[in-house]
């Protein structure tokens, strides 16, 4: 009997993921464990693997395309079975008559992505108006954003006909016509970029959050790390030595490394720091664990690992799980001074901006300096002032006295 592989729940809380890449195609036999697709989740690409052996019939979903969690994606078949088999397994109607080549006739259910329907509900279109060239006609993505395009241009061309005058004396003149963009489209979101507004969103609805500026002398940060590249083999960053303060910090405040339940105050026992790594489709935040009991070449060297693959979408879901604190470093762009939104269930977030030369007055002589402004997001329910405030000064003092941090 054909067997139906359906959309995996690979990433805790995900509704929804997108096939990146079919490693597989109709024809191919597989077996249990062999890998046949790419799963794009909110935050990661996953290799996802057989869970039985089979003939692959037919693919449902094509590159690119999404879907919720246990929707097909795929269908395994066996010696003997035929496209009426594949239908079968999949519930299809088809209208008397009506070849599976993408086209429709009255009473045929109409196939489609999740995403599919959701925007095309928002904007009041029949997908039955659609031609899908999707696998089995179903209507998908870039169907929809050609429609859309075609229904834009429409728009513009009846805004640039002339109004037609009125028929009958002392009438009003007419209301000019609602405008629609020229040469605008649809960017249809994807699961990490959901994922992003619904995390942010509850965030921010849900955190009481509160917010520390400190500013930090690192010309002998910087000098440091000029010496440390010199010799090394792994070269190192701000960001790196940023992170070792931030561990070093939360050994001298332990008090601080905790996180809010409806039950307690969690304490954790380790630091474990997401680091923000911006990608193509969005904002990701692998883990760096244990990094109060790292060495600062372990750091970079870890870091970088994390970062790269993270770009690549090549993480693996434990990478992106967990973590107790976050740093989000925008000082390579020039960024000068800004806030984070906290990255729940965590308690805080430190904000990095550029490094520049400024004015400061040194025992009562102006002098210049390197200084670096940090801004620590933090969550009220867990965290006061007071304890806070400790925090981001010791921090200021391991980053301003990074030999010590060091050693």
């Amino acid at each position: 009997m054909a067997t139906v592989v359906r959309m995996p729940s690979v990433l805790a809380g995900a509704t929804e993921a997108a096939i990146a890449n079919w490693l597989v195609a109709p024809g191919d036999t597989v077996a249990v464990g062999t890998p046949i697709a790419e799963i794009e989740t909110e935050k990661a690409l996953v290799e996802y693997a057989a869970e039985e052996p089979g003939v692959v019939g037919r693919l449902v979903l094509a590159v690119g395309d999404s879907g919720e969690i246990g929707d097909p994606i795929a269908v395994l078949v066996s010696d003997g079975e035929s496209d009426a088999d594949i239908d079968t397994a999949l519930g299809v109607d088809k209208a008397p008559g009506v070849a599976g080549n993408g086209y429709r006739g009255p009473g045929t259910r109409v196939f489609a992505s999740p995403l599919v329907r959701k925007v095309a509900g928002q904007r009041g279109i029949d997908l039955a108006a659609l031609t899908g060239t999707g696998p089995n006609g179903r209507v998908v993505r870039r169907d929809l954003e050609r429609f859309l395009a075609v229904q834009g241009e429409s728009a513009a061309a009846a805004k640039q006909r002339p109004v037609p005058p009125t028929d009958f004396p002392g009438a009003a003149p007419a209301a000019p016509a609602a405008t629609a963009s020229a040469g605008t489209r649809l960017i249809p979101h994807t699961p990490m970029r959901r994922a992003i507004a619904r995390r942010l969103t509850e965030s921010k609805a849900t955190t009481p959050h509160f917010y520390l500026t400190t500013e930090c002398v690192v010309d002998d940060l910087l000098t440091l790390r000029k010496q440390v590249n010199e010799a090394a083999t792994v070269k190192v960053s701000v960001n790196d030595f940023v992170i070792m303060a931030v561990a070093a910090a939360f050994r001298d405040v332990p008090e601080a490394n905790v996180t809010w339940s409806d039950e307690g105050l969690i304490a954790h026992a380790t630091v474990d720091i997401s680091i923000a790594v911006a990608t193509e489709g969005g904002l990701v935040t692998p883990v760096l664990r244990g990094v109060d009991g790292k060495r600062l070449s372990g750091i970079a060297r870890e870091a970088q690992d994390l970062a790269a693959r993270a770009r690549d979408k090549r993480l693996h879901v434990h990478e992106l799980e967990g973590g107790t604190f976050s740093i989000s470093n925008l000082g390579m762009y020039g960024t000068l001074e800004f806030s984070a939104i906290i990255n729940p269930p965590q308690s805080g977030i430190l904000a990095v901006g550029a490094a520049r030369q400024q004015p400061v007055v040194v025992d009562g002589a102006l002098a210049v300096a390197t200084v670096m402004r940090c801004t620590l997001s933090v969550d009220h329910r867990a965290i006061d002032g007071a304890l806070a405030a400790r925090w981001l000064a010791a921090f200021t003092t391991r980053v301003q006295h990074p030999l010590a941090t060091l050693v």
